[in-house]
């Protein structure tokens, strides 16, 4: 095994970790550390500074191939165990991640750029899902059915669906994998990963951890390199039998295209582009408090992100007052430092398309009560903004932006902003803050939405059937919503006589 640091290590962070062999370069294939002969590699580099933190192996379709080979092989004796042995086996894992917890941290915020409270945040978030699965694993069991035929007896069980391919996104690099390879792990399914280019440090790491766990070889594989190259060859091999995505909407249709021939299994939780809406009798310093924590978590870069906000007319005005003031104190930097509230974004795009919403919402008439601006301090930050009176016509109304920039519009009924909020392609989360009982429960049968938020910002978690409609996604995640997405249903009818 070769540990990440004996290549080109330059980051003086790095000095911080206890554990360096959580630190690591190679992709994980069959129970082995692997790199593609030529020695291709990418380099992985923290945003806030973009010093380089690894060269990362770039595996190819062969390689891709080969992880599906070991899948498919170690089917058959994990499904051979007891959901109990595969529990025990879960649960350590489970307990290594949180033993790694300040090391896991570590990486994430330098390759991430997250404040490090937030990555701390995210490796209890991730090991809460290993240790959910690993108890709902063991309540999966047949159900009866009364026999219409005579002389008959039926049974219907959940049976693994089989190996499954997981692609994992930059912004939550360890608890997104850990949602979904505990669910199929759990269910009885192995699994070929594909992590995010720019954050694969963290799902390497916790491959090294569930090898220590006890993870037979071929169960848990984690392939580096080109998303085109390895998420194409998983699409197009019959052995995976689902894939599970959580990405860009535009991203999730190639995916989904790629699957039909195949017929996969499809688990994809797509873009966002949330409404947040504040009613006249809402308090105000609570729906600013639950506003900052909705639109500003992560950098702004959430699936969950509060990206329109709607406030009713005769709080507008002290809304946008109090938010921008908010806003404004709100500390940039490096997410290592003491303090920060808002990282670097991850790459140059980002920044782009932050500046072009914040450009195309001026030019419609938006004020700019906060920020607007980038660069400082260094090429990937943009400074927490806040715009005003933004129309319904702008681009950032009608885009999901991933970014710390905030969208405020007035509205003055309650119908319209059903609509308003509605009128999208995106159904993933809403938010709605007031203190009127029947408005609330209202306004959460109306939106078309698959998650409602009221009165608060944090609703996820293991137990939580995480999931949109429209094109927001396909299916759930977490919950025993999110293992029954790698099992089957299978009907067996017993002839009595």
């Amino acid at each position: 095994m070769s540990a990440c640091f004996a290549r080109h290590q330059t980051h003086a962070a790095l000095d911080r970790l206890s554990d360096r062999r959580l630190l690591r370069d190679n992709g994980y294939c069959d129970g082995r550390w692997v790199r593609e002969p030529s020695g291709a590699a990418f380099p992985v580099s923290d945003p806030a500074s973009g010093t380089p933190l690894a060269y990362v192996s770039t595996l190819g379709a062969e390689m891709t191939t080969k992880a599906v080979e070991a899948a498919q092989a170690a089917l058959k004796p994990w499904q051979a165990l007891t959901p109990q042995a595969r529990a025990a086996i879960l649960m350590r894992w489970h307990d290594l991640i949180l033993a790694a917890k300040d090391d896991l941290a570590l990486i994430m915020t330098l390759e991430q750029g997250k404040p490090l409270a937030e990555s701390l945040g995210e490796i209890d978030y991730a090991a809460s899902f290993v240790s959910f699965y690993a108890e709902e694993g063991k309540r999966v069991s047949a159900e009866g059915v009364a026999s219409h035929l005579p002389g008959a007896a039926m049974s219907v069980s959940r049976v693994p669906v089989g190996a499954v391919g997981l692609v994992t996104p930059w912004n939550f690099p360890s608890a997104m994998l850990t949602r979904k390879a505990a669910a199929a792990l759990a269910a009885g399914c192995s699994v070929v990963a594909h992590p995010s280019s720019h954050t694969p440090l963290s799902a390497l790491a916790l491959a090294e951890l569930a090898e220590r766990a006890g993870f037979a070889p071929g169960l848990f594989n984690v392939l580096t390199g080109e998303a085109a190259t390895i998420v194409g060859t998983m699409c197009a091999d019959t052995r995976l039998r689902a894939i599970s995505f959580t990405g860009s909407t535009e991203i999730g249709r190639m995916i989904a295209a790629q699957c039909a021939p195949s017929v996969k299994r499809l688990v994809m939780e797509l873009g966002g582009h949330a409404p947040f809406i504040v009613f006249e009798d809402a308090d105000i310093e609570r729906a600013v408090d639950i506003a900052m924590d909705a639109k500003f978590a992560t950098s702004g870069q959430d699936c969950l992100a509060a990206n329109r906000i709607y406030v009713q007319r005769a709080l507008y005005d002290a809304f946008v007052e109090r938010f921008a003031d908010r806003t404004r104190a709100l500390k940039l930097g490096n997410g290592l430092d003491a303090g920060v509230d808002i990282g670097p974004l991850m790459h140059e795009r980002a920044v782009a398309k932050a500046a072009e919403h914040v450009a195309d919402a001026k030019g419609r008439g938006a004020r700019l009560m906060a920020g607007g601006t980038a660069g400082r301090p260094g090429p990937l930050y943009f400074a927490p903004t806040v715009l005003a009176d933004v129309p319904d016509d702008a681009l950032i109304m009608r885009e999901e932006t991933f970014a710390p920039v905030a969208a405020i519009t007035p509205f003055d009924t309650e119908d319209e902003v059903i609509a308003r909020a509605n009128d999208s392609e995106y159904g993933l989360v809403a938010y709605v803050v007031t203190r009127d009982a029947a408005r609330a429960a209202r306004l959460s049968s109306a939106l078309e939405y698959g998650m409602v938020a009221v009165n608060r910002v944090k609703i996820t978690g293991a137990p939580v059937p995480f999931g949109g409609v429209k094109q927001s996604g396909l299916g759930r995640e977490g919950s025993r919503h999110g293992l029954e997405a790698f099992t089957d249903l299978k009907y067996v009818c017993l002839d009595l006589a």
